[in-house]
């Protein structure tokens, strides 16, 4: 699962929540980064900074199989190349312009960015489906307090409130991105009492992390 260290798999996104034609920022344990998908459905990932003037290229826009830069609109294909600069459009650009890009993977609905040189295979999440994301003002073991159950060996944190349900946990600076979890067989009613009660462990996530700081 996701480390601070090198050589580990971070789940940064949903795949539902990147459709075609989609940036987001996303943050692994080195730095942030910019998660895109191209028209065609192919998935990337890339430091969060444009080579030209420094403008997120979070901020930007997907043409094609390339991501552009809301500034100048210089754009950058899914190997970090520049392949367009809009003001110079004949002129093909120097190979040394280019964007540090990460190894990015889908699996059970999920994007996961390779920190380092991962030294395990994409993590397996067996028979639970994502079903949403939320961002808790708070750490790990905060949330493994609030919501009652210390996280296995697959690294997914048990809720004691629903036995059906698993949060995965990815920590930021200063808090903590958890994607919510259910058993591949429930229903939308399930789906919904699940978010509801993954809302109360944040609450209380964030509670006792302000009790304990």
């Amino acid at each position: 699962m996701a480390s601070d260290t090198a050589g580990s798999w971070t789940p940064v996104a949903l795949s539902a929540d990147l459709p075609p034609a989609t940036v987001i920022p996303a943050w692994t344990p080195v730095g942030a980064i910019v998660l895109w998908r191209s028209q065609s459905g192919r998935v990337s990932a890339a430091a969060d900074r444009c080579p030209h003037r420094g403008m997120r290229l979070s901020h930007g826009f997907v043409r094609g199989e390339a991501l552009s830069c809301i500034y100048h609109g210089w754009s950058y294909s899914s190997a970090g190349g520049c392949v367009r600069i809009p003001a110079h459009p004949n002129l093909i650009p120097p190979e040394t312009i280019r964007v540090a890009v990460q190894r990015v993977e889908e699996s059970d609905g999920i994007v996961w960015v390779a920190v380092g040189e991962p030294e395990m295979a994409l993590p397996c999440l067996n028979r639970f489906v994502p079903i949403r994301s939320l961002t808790v003002d708070a750490d790990i073991a905060a949330i493994e307090v609030a919501a009652g159950g210390k996280a296995g060996a697959d690294g997914l944190i048990h809720v004691a409130d629903c036995s059906w349900t698993r949060l995965l946990p990815t920590a930021q600076v200063g808090r903590t991105l958890i994607h919510l979890l259910v058993e591949r067989d429930r229903n939308l009613a399930d789906q919904v009492a699940a978010s509801r009660i993954a809302e109360a462990v944040r609450r209380r996530a964030e509670m006792h992390q302000k009790d304990v700081a």
